[in-house]
């Protein structure tokens, strides 16, 4: 794993950009397209902001996938995923194709099994994940996360504690209306692509960094995974590397 520290959450947004369409350009150059796995959270912002408006990436040749999204829950809905990636990349620079969850899908399985086997069907070339306050990737949460998942795309149900924090971030007015279950793809999964893009700004990710840095490799801080393979580069700021201690 290598970590790089910037001030502020928009240096590391375009430093990450930066290194997303080396990324990007490389497959392109190596195979023709390039397969990639996108995140979402306000911790994404500055990161898509920088990217869709940077020269040079031919959007044309890239497929991109949709890392999760609450189970039940329409596009046209102010927390919906599909929603978010559509207005802050696909109506940006309209890749080749978006695979998107459907999270009101009728069977939200089928859907899983769906898109997991069009991810499946050639390496991914770089993923972008987020680390969330309680160190889960996507919605693979403490309790929740499998480091050997056979599956690549998967239903979940989701915790208190993490239905919570949907609220406090703003998803949703209130606990009640937070879906029980979402749709992620799975470690593993994410795991396969060549580069792992971690971006993790703000203090509220601190205790995460820390805990997935320091603490045994375990699904009680699933992100601890990511320092089990070469290709994942960490971007943090001053506030969520705050509570590190550097020899």
């Amino acid at each position: 794993m290598e970590i790089r520290v910037f001030d502020t959450k928009q240096e590391l947004g375009r430093a990450a950009a930066e290194r997303a369409k080396a990324a990007i350009g490389e497959a392109v150059a190596r195979s023709g397209e390039a397969r990639v796995i996108a995140a979402t959270g306000a911790s994404q912002f500055e990161f898509l902001d920088a990217l869709t408006s940077l020269r040079g990436i031919d959007w044309g040749r890239v497929e991109m996938f949709h890392l999760d999204e609450y189970v039940g829950v329409p596009d046209t809905h102010p927390a919906s995923f599909r929603r978010y990636l559509r207005e802050r990349i696909v109506e940006r620079v309209k890749p080749r194709v978006f695979h998107f969850l459907a999270g009101d899908a009728p069977d939200p399985a089928e859907e899983c099994r769906r898109v997991g086997a069009l991810l499946a069907r050639a390496p991914i070339d770089v993923a972008f994940v987020g680390i969330g306050e309680n160190g889960h990737l996507a919605f693979n949460d403490p309790g929740v996360a499998d480091f050997d998942d056979p599956l690549d795309v998967k239903v979940v149900t989701l915790d208190d504690a993490c239905r919570r924090q949907q609220v406090g971030e703003g998803h949703f007015p209130d606990l009640d209306a937070v879906p029980a279950q979402a749709m992620t793809v799975t470690i593993p999964a994410l795991l396969r692509a060549a580069v792992v893009l971690a971006i993790v700004p703000e203090g509220r990710k601190a205790q995460a960094v820390h805990d997935a840095l320091t603490d045994p490799v375990s699904t009680a801080c699933p992100a601890s995974v990511l320092r089990t393979r070469d290709g994942v580069v960490l971007h943090l700021d001053l506030d969520s590397s705050a509570e590190l201690v550097w020899s």
